[in-house]
């Protein structure tokens, strides 16, 4: 096989790729022409160039030829999926709303029964409209991993990614369980200033509400989210403004995806950073989070391989992501971006809130790993167990409804853990260096710079390794939740 060849071709698939989501999950393109793009790159994924790269050393590329043969093979549910979802509309009280906005709408309703009432509908359309499809993706993939040579999607992933899943859900198991005693009484204050009550009432439904904080609006005005930005940035070294080919998309569009993301379309030269705005902390940290993603694919050496530009372990892209996210968090950030003169209700909202997010997603593996290796004939048990794992750790009636559609492809929920634990690491490390305002100081910027241009063609591990000496620590974030 020819790589240098193979890799052209494949930096212009992932482009297309990149491009057209962007389109479509931004609201400016109706339809998510995916098809196309695969039809026209389908030799990247053909049985013969999987069992070419199976032979070579380009593990990367051999990752991405078996997530892409998988996508080809899913192109027309993925694209009916993101048809159905761009259609949909709810009907709440009389009132009509696309099914993509609800989720914002839901996070600013300040009624719970008619937020419950969205939810309802969400979940039903959900079960109705979405399930089937997804279960089509999901039975195609899981047939495709095994005509792979794979015993199980689990196996697949484990191997391509060189991350052992296993291990990771065993220091996930010991997080919910270390934390387990101090989980209600953190969140319970913050549930009940956000939302009035708290464990004894709460739904499922109340938690986009309690994330969104309408009470910390304050301290986090929208007229000073982009300025925020744009100062934390210029205080490292960087101007966003004439970074050639940066765009910030943070315009409302009726159809855009709530959910905020990154197009890398052509690192460096071509980055989108979209987010769709709510109001308040939410919107600060959703766009400090995607900057992260934004600068690390900016700054990195144009000269690398595609794979090691664009594909690799994505726990490394998350970990700058969170990195940046929680500067909305951090007292001295707070005090010399927003004014922000005692952040106590900010710090301990966060908190919280890093806490629920850390124990979902350590659920949500623990709940994937057995999704993904269970044969054919026993996925429909996996609705309960999904409702169970998640409602055991968070300590709030879990719908089933998202048994499917609450699961990223190929483990991705094991890249933002390793991330988590990356992230918590990097910042120490900032800190010791350049002190708890290194986001104002340009050695600091200098710093991150060198990690970027390296891209990710290093694991979290060997990024760490070359920094601290040590691999992924979760044990990390646990000590930071720990009781004060």
């Amino acid at each position: 096989m020819d790589l240098d060849a193979y890799r052209a071709e494949a930096e212009e698939f992932a482009a297309a790729l990149d491009r057209e989501y962007y389109l479509h999950f931004s609201g400016q393109q109706d339809r998510y022409e995916v098809e196309p793009i695969y039809e026209r790159h389908a030799r990247l994924f053909s049985r013969e160039a999987v069992d070419a790269l199976r032979s070579s050393e380009a593990r990367l590329l051999l990752e991405f030829a078996v997530q892409g043969l998988i996508g080809c093979e899913t192109s027309v549910e993925q694209a009916e999926l993101a048809r159905r979802e761009a259609e949909l509309e709810l009907e709440v009280g009389g009132e009509r709303m696309p099914f993509r906005s609800a989720a914002v709408t839901q996070a600013n309703e300040r009624d719970p029964e008619r937020r419950a009432a969205i939810e309802d509908a969400r979940n039903g359309a959900t079960e109705q409209h979405l399930n089937p499809v997804l279960r089509e993706l999901l039975e195609r993939s899981h047939a495709l991993s095994a005509e792979l040579g794979w015993p199980s999607m689990r196996a697949m992933c484990e191997e391509l990614s060189a991350i052992d899943l296993g291990a990771l859900v065993a220091q996930t198991e010991d997080f919910l369980h270390a934390t387990e005693a101090s989980y209600e009484p953190l969140v319970q204050p913050q549930l009940e200033s956000q939302l009035g009550f708290g464990f004894e009432r709460l739904r499922r439904a109340d938690l986009p509400a309690f994330f969104r904080a309408p009470s910390l609006d304050t301290h986090f005005p929208a007229e000073r989210l982009l300025p925020s930005l744009t100062e934390t940035l210029a205080a490292i070294g960087i101007d966003i403004a004439s970074q050639d080919g940066v765009v910030l998309d943070t315009e409302r569009r009726p159809k855009k995806s709530p959910r905020a993301f990154c197009a890398p379309v052509r690192a460096p030269g071509e980055v989108y950073l979209v987010i769709s705005p709510i109001g308040g902390r939410d919107d600060f940290a959703a766009l400090f989070h995607e900057s992260g993603h934004t600068e690390h694919y900016a700054h990195v050496d144009a000269s690398l391989t595609v794979e090691q530009r664009l594909f690799g372990d994505n726990s490394v892209t998350e970990g700058f992501a969170f990195l940046f996210e929680q500067l909305v968090s951090r007292p001295s950030w707070l005090e010399r971006r927003l004014g922000v003169g005692d952040p106590g209700e900010v710090l301990a909202h966060s908190r919280a809130v890093k806490l629920l997010f850390l124990r979902r997603y350590c659920a949500k593996l623990a709940y994937e790993l057995e999704l993904h290796q269970a044969p054919a004939e026993s996925l429909d048990s996996m609705r309960e167990l999904y409702a169970r794992r998640l409602s055991e750790a968070l300590h709030v009636e879990w719908p089933s409804s998202g048994w499917l559609s609450d699961v990223d492809p190929f483990f991705y929920a094991a890249r933002y853990l390793r991330a988590w634990a990356l992230e918590t690491q990097l910042r120490r490390l900032l800190i010791e260096q350049f002190g708890q305002t290194w986001f104002e100081q340009p050695e600091a910027g200098e710093l991150l710079r060198g990690l970027w241009r390296q891209g990710q063609g290093h694991h979290a591990g060997e990024l760490l390794a070359g920094l601290s000496g040590g691999p992924p620590d979760f044990s990390l974030p646990q000590a930071e939740l720990a009781p004060s």
